[in-house]
């Protein structure tokens, strides 16, 4: 029952996420940061397979650090979205691992199916190749400031699908944040205003979905920077104690 959501306003951006990890009818833990800090003025909230999820997440922040260590020069916030776009229209497509050029021999396959591997002989090693296509079940808002556009918005899905947007949600949350934002949403909104709106869609979110979300993160990013806003929590982590 994930809850995904964002905004542009007058100068900013907002990610909201819940916090929420869970596994079919388990829930693993309620402060789970699903907005990850991209550089220093972008964010990207993610919802998906949480395998996916964190690893894509993780790989995008990497190589858009990378990006900035070679060329001394970050990517705006477009750009990292395009990239973006581009690395989950290729997994999509693309076969994975399946070549193993420089090893001796096949052993044999370990699987069949959409997770089949290959297992292959390398010099005394043995090397587990997955062979089959393999795309990232996760879907993302990635906010941006830059100097010379300002805020931006943008939505990607698991299928690579890009769209500039001033607002945007995933999960069953978003069948709720989305009408509320329809209403309620206008451009040029302060940070005041888009902060009551957030707040409106969580209430109704609790209200309205039958497994909600108790505890929800909000990030702000500005000219100032990314940075966490606040939380809204009614559940609160704790630790069984010991026998």
């Amino acid at each position: 029952m994930e809850c995904v959501f964002g905004l542009v306003g007058n100068g900013f951006a907002i990610l909201v996420a819940d916090t929420s990890a869970v596994h079919s009818i388990l829930v693993h833990k309620s402060n789970e940061d699903k907005i990850m800090v991209l550089d220093s003025h972008k964010l990207v909230a993610a919802s998906g397979e949480p395998g996916d999820r964190v690893q894509f997440t993780e790989f995008i922040q990497k190589n858009v650090a990378l990006y900035q260590f070679r060329n001394g020069i970050p990517l705006t916030t477009a750009a990292a979205a395009n990239f973006t776009r581009g690395e989950l229209a290729t997994a999509l497509r693309k076969e994975s691992g399946s070549d193993c050029r420089n090893c001796d021999r096949a052993v044999g396959n370990g699987g069949s199916g959409s997770k089949g591997v290959s297992v292959y002989l390398q010099e005394g090693l043995v090397m587990v190749l997955r062979t089959s296509k393999s795309p990232y079940m996760v879907n993302i808002l990635l906010a941006g400031f830059d100097k010379e556009t300002g805020p931006s918005l943008y939505y990607l899905d698991y299928i690579a699908t890009l769209h500039k947007v001033e607002k945007a949600a995933f999960g069953y949350g978003s069948y709720f944040s989305l009408s509320m934002m329809d209403r309620h949403y206008h451009s040029g909104m302060s940070v005041e205003e888009a902060i009551g709106l957030v707040d409106k869609c969580i209430i109704e979110i609790r209200s309205r979905l039958v497994v909600a979300p108790p505890n929800f993160v909000i990030k702000i990013v500005d000219k100032d920077g990314a940075r966490e806003y606040a939380w809204r929590e009614t559940v609160k982590e704790t630790t069984a104690p010991l026998a």
